[in-house]
């Protein structure tokens, strides 16, 4: 049994949308090349092909081509959506990040006890964190990328402040798991002197103690996304 080639599924998808599960509908190869992003040539070639392998038939007068998907090519297009129904199904819902815990430079214990964020933190994560915050490495480069879309994710938003003489820069958290069993929010801060590589956790109680850490510890942080 001949198989759908990858490269035919976007035509076919095209053909669809246009009704060709039931009718015969008119389409000149130009047309097609344009709207699947393809070259007349490859259109005509597509058609060709799936017209062999019986996933199309095609009727031409001249210039005009008609064409409708047969039950073979429906049922194939039928068993890839399954698959990639599937797939998209069972794709974890979580990113999840590697690294090496490392001492900071004590600032988080004087940020995370400011009355303007200790008031938002017990109202909108149910606690007030433990002063200081965990500082993880991430070494290696596709969790130093995985962290990037977290800038654009909403979670929980800590306001920025002013206490009248500075102003203190907004807080992001995310609900996260770190070494799959300990409780705690990741946070990304409006401002840091941390370099990308470091990523902050918090917690309401002190991590270090709590899951048994020190530094030079390899870690792992689960942060779950609601998509």
């Amino acid at each position: 049994m001949t198989e759908l080639k990858i490269q035919h599924l976007l035509t076919l998808s095209y053909l669809l949308s246009k009704g060709a599960k039931y009718n015969y509908v008119s389409i000149t190869t130009s047309f097609l090349g344009k709207n699947i992003k393809k070259s007349q040539q490859a259109a005509s070639k597509h058609l060709l092909e799936l017209e062999q392998n019986q996933f199309i038939e095609r009727i031409i007068n001249g210039r005009n081509i008609s064409v409708k998907i047969t039950s073979k090519g429906f049922s194939e297009m039928v068993k890839l959506s399954a698959i990639l129904q599937k797939s998209l199904d069972s794709s974890p819902s979580y990113v999840e990040l590697k690294g090496t815990l490392v001492s900071g430079m004590g600032e988080g214990a004087y940020y995370m006890g400011l009355k303007g964020y200790t008031k938002q933190f017990q109202s909108k994560i149910g606690y007030v964190p433990y002063p200081g915050t965990l500082n993880v490495r991430l070494d290696q480069k596709i969790h130093q990328e995985a962290i990037k879309q977290f800038e654009t994710l909403n979670g929980i938003k800590i306001k920025s402040f002013s206490d009248g003489k500075r102003t203190y820069g907004w807080v992001k958290c995310f609900n996260a798991k770190l070494n799959n069993s300990t409780i705690c929010e990741l946070i990304i801060l409006e401002r840091t002197h941390h370099d990308d590589s470091i990523i902050e956790l918090i917690s309401k109680y002190c991590l270090r103690k709590t899951a048994k850490l020190k530094d030079g510890s390899k870690v792992s942080i689960k942060i779950p996304i609601n998509s």
